[in-house]
């Protein structure tokens, strides 16, 4: 069962989505700093060049924060037992499927999974092939880089979540 999520899923207006059971990703937030952990996206991967979050393909078994936290350790090197998960957000979807293309799965959302670490500070990380780069990026500079479209779209409400949850100083 395990890795059972890659592979594709129906998306708005005809579009294919990565992950049969949907996706989540991880935006983990240095307080002090008032940082957040970005990844500069590989060319080859969709929408390659642009920024987001670690985060992928959810499988079957797995919980929205289970797959954010391995995909973020896969992506960055980063072990879980140094963050604590704060909430989770569904930030697109659900989707429905595709009777013209039924072998596509259906229902695919992403959940955006929101932790801190325990120090406060930012962590080192280890990009994997995914990544071109890591890196921690003050909250206000986060609009400035060129933003993958679905995390721009998301980003407002995230930043006031990040705001709201852990910053109130």
């Amino acid at each position: 069962m395990k890795g059972d999520g890659n592979g594709w899923a129906a998306g708005p207006h005809g579009s294919t989505l990565w992950g049969r059971f949907g996706a989540a990703g991880l935006m983990l937030v240095a307080r002090r700093e008032r940082t957040v952990l970005m990844q500069h996206r590989a060319l080859w991967t969709h929408h390659g060049g642009t920024w987001a979050l670690p985060g992928g393909a959810r499988d079957s078994h797995e919980t929205a924060t289970d797959a954010a936290l391995r995909e973020a350790h896969e992506e960055t090197a980063i072990d879980a037992t140094s963050l604590r998960v704060v909430g989770e957000y569904l930030t697109a979807g659900p989707f429905p499927g595709d009777p013209e293309r039924p072998d596509l799965a259906e229902q695919w959302s992403y959940t955006t999974v929101l932790a801190e670490t325990h120090s406060g500070c930012s962590l080192s990380s280890q990009p994997n092939e995914e990544s071109a780069e890591l890196r921690w990026v003050h909250v206000d500079e986060v609009e400035n880089l060129s933003l993958l479209p679905a995390f721009a779209s998301a980003w407002p409400r995230l930043r006031r979540e990040i705001v709201a949850r852990l910053w109130r100083d």
